[in-house]
């Protein structure tokens, strides 16, 4: 299995241009056929898919880096699907100490 490299060319030191370059050496073939197909799939250019996807996998990091509490970031997870009240029973009975006697 090919290993990926993945090369940055930073041209922002030479004022060339304000993006970065990545250029990604022995990546699969079925994985370049699979990304030209997203990109058709979404009406645009490999290139712009794979920003997309960074973009994406980046954000998603650094949401999970947020300071939200887990419970918090589980809520807004499952937030989109909707939700349903439950009825709660009522509690006639009053909890009692257990005895630790013999």
């Amino acid at each position: 299995m090919p290993i990926a490299s993945v090369d940055s060319n930073d041209s922002t030191a030479g004022n060339f241009s304000p993006m970065a370059t990545l250029t990604i050496r022995n990546l699969d073939d079925a994985v370049r056929d699979r990304l030209r197909q997203r990109a058709a799939e979404h009406g645009h250019s490999m290139e712009e898919e794979v920003r997309q996807i960074l973009r994406q996998v980046v954000k998603s990091a650094d949401t999970a880096a947020s300071s939200e509490g887990v419970g918090s970031r589980i809520h807004n997870h499952f937030a989109r699907l909707g939700g349903i009240e439950l009825e709660l029973p009522s509690r006639s009975d009053t909890p009692q100490a257990p005895s630790l006697e013999p």
